[in-house]
């Protein structure tokens, strides 16, 4: 008896309106069954995933995602009819609400619908090696609600606002083929013999393991043009996937090997050169003036 009036017990009443203990409970454990659901469901896409049964990771991430905001939504208006609220006369609230998005959410709802372009266009997922517009380099760890999480080369955390992903310029080193090409610019010396660099060059390329050797993925060095103090050169490399996220590694792999090839063959590494020329005026007493 006393747990049913507890069950019963009225906590505060406006107007026609009741609120019991019951209402409270129920609508709490939808909210919070809501949320177990949703991580059953994810836990599950992602098992399915791993075992490539039927969906691939990349679509698992975005059934994910989509699942989760469905799941919530539906549960918080689940439970708030539980709480004897009639959803249907929120109107004015949802009212209220769409001037405080005009006013001061439009932003956090920017950044949301740009989160759902990118999972569902498919240009930008996780694992993808980007570099944005502003230089910063790094693997995509997490497409948030707000934000997307960027993991650089250095173990730094950086979380990039979606609007910015969807608005901006993003290279994607990863998109589809993720074999690239690297271009390794160096320089020698006036006077050196073009075909011996060549040569050299392309045998550095060679001792650098990881040099894609297939048909149409040589190495090839290019002659780019005449310095102040130097011939300029480019070597272009084409590297397998797991190259792709260490570019500071990759470009020092191949400048050591060059420099390393240089040696042997004793082709010089050019030096910035100024000729100086010195002007002397005499006077009639012949005197010389600096």
């Amino acid at each position: 008896m006393l747990l049913r009036d507890l069950w019963d017990y009225e906590l505060f009443s406006v107007a026609d309106y009741t609120l019991l203990v019951n209402q409270v409970c129920i609508s709490l454990i939808i909210f919070i069954a809501s949320f177990v659901f949703s991580a059953v469901l994810r836990k599950t896409l992602r098992r399915l995933a791993m075992q490539n049964k039927y969906i691939t990771r990349e679509q698992s991430y975005i059934f994910e995602r989509l699942s989760h905001y469905v799941i919530l939504v539906i549960g918080a208006l689940l439970a708030i009819s539980a709480l004897g609220i009639n959803v249907g006369k929120l109107t004015l609230l949802a009212s209220a609400l769409g001037i405080g998005i005009g006013l001061g959410l439009q932003g956090i709802v920017n950044n949301f619908v740009s989160g759902i372009a990118i999972l569902v266009e498919k240009t930008l997922k996780v694992g993808d090696f980007i570099e944005l517009d502003s230089g910063v380099v790094g693997e995509v760890m997490e497409v948030n609600m707000r934000a997307t999480l960027l993991r650089t080369n250095d173990n730094v955390d950086i979380l990039i606002p979606n609007s910015e992903l969807t608005n901006g310029k993003v290279i994607n080193w990863t998109l589809e083929e993720s074999v690239r090409r690297f271009r390794v610019p160096f320089s020698v010396a006036y006077g050196s013999d073009k075909n011996l660099v060549k040569k050299a060059a392309l045998e550095a390329a060679d001792n650098v393991l990881y040099t894609l050797k297939v048909k149409d993925r040589e190495p090839v060095v290019w002659f780019t043009g005449f310095g102040d103090s130097s011939l300029n050169f480019t070597l272009g490399v084409w590297v397998p996937p797991e190259q792709l996220k260490r570019p500071t590694s990759l470009f020092s792999d191949y400048l050591w090997a060059i420099d390393d090839a240089f040696r042997k063959y004793d082709i010089e590494i050019p030096f910035p050169q100024r000729d100086i020329h010195i002007r002397t005026s005499v006077h009639k007493d012949n005197q010389t003036l600096d």
